[in-house]
C-alpha cells in the first residue's frame, strides 16, 4: 500500500515539473531557443575538437584547402583577382582593432537609444570572446594551413579561428540588440539576417585565404554563436529581474513617434 502511494506522488511531482517546464517553454520561446543555440553550439564544438585530431578530419580540412588552390602556384586561388581582393576587404572586418571601432558605434546609439544594459553587455560580451579564442588557442596549438598557400599573414595557433568566433559574437549580438529597438518584425528579421551574413562572409574569407582550415572556422562560428546566446541571455534574466525590481540597470523603451503598422 505504502509503495503504492509512494508511485502516484512520483508520477504527481513529474506531472508538476513537466507542466512547469511547458509552461515555461510556451512563455520564454527566445529564451528557450537561446539555450537551444548555446547547446548546439558547445557540442558542435567539441565534435569539431575531437575531429580535428582525426585523418578524416584532416583530410576534410586538406580537401577544401587543395580544391580553393587548384593552380600550380599555391597561392593562386579559386577565381578571378578580385575575389581575393575582396575576400581581404571582408576578412577586415572581423579584426579587433575594427570590430573596437564598430563596439564604440554601436555603444553609442544604444545609450542615445536608452538601452543601457545592452550597451554595457556588448563590450562584455566582445572582451569574453576574446578570452575565449586565445585560451582555446593557447590550448589547442594547432598549426595553420602551409604558409605556401596563406595569402594574409598569421600570428597565432588556428583552432578555433578567431576572426570567426570574435565576428560570429559581435555582429550577431549587435543584431540581436539593435533588433530589440525595431518595431517591425521584417525589419528585426532583416537586421538579423544581415548579422548572420557578416559573420559568414569573415569565416568564410579566412577559409579563402588559407588563413585556417575549415574546421577552425566552423569551431569558431558554432562556440561565437553559444557564446553569443549566453550574453543575451544573461542580459535578459538581468533585465527581468531589474524590471521586476523596477530599479537598477536596464532597457528602456526607446521613443518613437511612427504609427504602428498592420499585421506586425
Amino acid at each position: 500500500m505504502g509503495s503504492r502511494f509512494q508511485d502516484h506522488a512520483a508520477v504527481r511531482r513529474a506531472a508538476h515539473w513537466t507542466r512547469r517546464v511547458w509552461r515555461f517553454a510556451r512563455e520564454e520561446v527566445a529564451a528557450v531557443f537561446a539555450l537551444a543555440v548555446i547547446a548546439g553550439g558547445v557540442a558542435l564544438f567539441v565534435e569539431l575538437a575531437d575531429d580535428m585530431g582525426e585523418a578524416d578530419g584532416r583530410a576534410f580540412d586538406r580537401a577544401v584547402l587543395d580544391g580553393l588552390r587548384p593552380h600550380a602556384d599555391p597561392r593562386d586561388a579559386w577565381g578571378p583577382t578580385w575575389v581575393e581582393e575582396a575576400m581581404l576587404d571582408v576578412t577586415a572586418l572581423g579584426g579587433i582593432a575594427v570590430l573596437v571601432l564598430f563596439a564604440i558605434a554601436v555603444m553609442g546609439f544604444l545609450l542615445i537609444q536608452r538601452k543601457h544594459l545592452s550597451a554595457v553587455m556588448l563590450p562584455i560580451g566582445l572582451a569574453g570572446g576574446v578570452t575565449l579564442s586565445e585560451v582555446l588557442k593557447d590550448a589547442f596549438q594547432r598549426d595553420r594551413p602551409p604558409a605556401e598557400f596563406a595569402a594574409v599573414e598569421t600570428i597565432n595557433a588556428s583552432f578555433p579561428s578567431g576572426h570567426a568566433l570574435l565576428a560570429t559574437v559581435f555582429y550577431l549580438t549587435v543584431g540581436v540588440m539593435l533588433a530589440r529597438t525595431m518595431a517591425r518584425k521584417r525589419v528585426k528579421a532583416y537586421v538579423i539576417g544581415a548579422a548572420l551574413l557578416l559573420a559568414v562572409l569573415v569565416g568564410s574569407s579566412r577559409i579563402y585565404l588559407a588563413a585556417h582550415w575549415t574546421t577552425d572556422v566552423l569551431a569558431g562560428w558554432s562556440l561565437g554563436a553559444a557564446w553569443a546566446m549566453a550574453c543575451w541571455l544573461a542580459a535578459y534574466a538581468i533585465e527581468r529581474h531589474q524590471v521586476k525590481k523596477a530599479a537598477g540597470l536596464h532597457d528602456k523603451p526607446a521613443p518613437s513617434n511612427e504609427p504602428p503598422v498592420p499585421g506586425e
